[in-house]
């Protein structure tokens, strides 16, 4: 419970908790000084000397220890014990932004380490840890779309989001990047930002879908969207096992003719992913691309703490006052 205490609470004077040293000496000059009024007596043996302390002399002392509390803990008052709270504003307007995930399954295709997905997803998350002030949303889409996170300033919740998406997620198989494109820009369409943006990660195999690209293409065009597209993947040609087990090859599926057109039409850039190292260039590039002017001011707000000290202070005097006008009170 201490431990808990000290973890949550600073003090505005700390240098002031220097004098809870002085607590130990009183206590030694105190006994020492009660020691040199005891008298000395010589004795040959205490064996037939009964002990003669009674009741008051068990408390004599209390007195003094409870005089000690109450200026430990008027040392700790005098030091403000406080908890303190952070509070941040962001001055100026940020970007909005929607990552756009492919899910279908030529997104499992390991020529990227462990396959395209998976290297998707970690640069993604290194690149939403390097913004500030911006809203971020995750739309993925395969054969339909679907909208993970809106775009917010919780980053945390965005990481969380990425790190769960899984191709098959959407269970109809296919790639509709019009659909992708159209519900990312459905997420910015009413935005006020400065700039609004869609990175759109894919291979560029598109296998129709209820809205084109064409016409995704052209709305965000309409509503001042730029599109940064990542061609992740390549054409190589990689070894294959065919359902009888019999070895062969087959070349891996990429498009980036279409992204190319996507990205030139809004105002965007196209790049090309051709592995983890190059994607993770990739979003380093698009991260100076679309800067921000951003400033964040960070607020410090105190709650005081040190009115049960000075509390405890005033009950441990009374309580010493009423010892010695009461039971230790000294006659004449």
């Amino acid at each position: 419970m201490i431990v808990n205490w000290l973890q949550q609470t600073d003090f505005a004077y700390p240098w002031l908790l220097c004098l809870l040293v002085l607590l130990p000496v009183l206590a030694y000059l105190h006994y020492r000084k009660q020691t040199q009024k005891s008298a000395p007596l010589a004795l040959s043996t205490t064996r037939e000397i009964k002990k003669s302390g009674t009741w008051k002399t068990r408390l004599i002392h209390i007195p003094f220890w409870l005089r000690i509390l109450a200026l430990g803990a008027l040392i700790i008052a005098m030091a403000r014990p406080r908890n303190s709270f952070t509070e941040t504003t962001t001055d100026g307007q940020g970007i909005d932004m929607v990552l756009c995930f492919d899910i279908s399954g030529s997104m499992t295709e390991r020529d990227f380490i462990p396959n395209r997905l998976e290297a998707a997803k970690r640069v993604a998350e290194d690149f939403v840890r390097t913004r500030e002030g911006d809203r971020i949303g995750v739309v993925i889409f395969s054969n339909i779309s679907f909208t993970l996170t809106p775009v917010t300033t919780d980053y945390n919740m965005v990481l969380q989001q990425i790190s769960q998406i899984n191709s098959g997620y959407l269970e109809e198989e296919g790639t509709a990047i019009g659909s992708g494109l159209a519900t990312s820009i459905d997420r910015l369409r009413y935005s006020k930002a400065k700039s609004k943006v869609i990175i759109l990660l894919t291979d560029g195999m598109d296998f129709g879908g209820k809205i084109s690209p064409d016409i995704a293409t052209a709305m965000a065009k309409t509503y001042g969207i730029k599109v940064y597209t990542i061609g992740i993947g390549s054409n190589k040609t990689v070894d294959d096992n065919d359902p009888l087990g019999q070895q062969g090859t087959r070349q891996l599926d990429f498009n980036p003719t279409l992204l190319k057109n996507i990205a030139r039409q809004t105002g965007g850039q196209y790049f090309q992913a051709g592995d983890n190292k190059t994607l993770a260039k990739v979003y380093e590039s698009i991260g100076k691309l679309e800067k921000s002017d951003v400033k964040i001011t960070t607020y410090n707000r105190y709650e005081e703490k040190y009115l049960p000290f000075v509390l405890a202070a005033l009950l441990f005097l009374l309580l010493e006052l009423v010892l010695r006008l009461s039971v230790l009170r000294k006659f004449p």
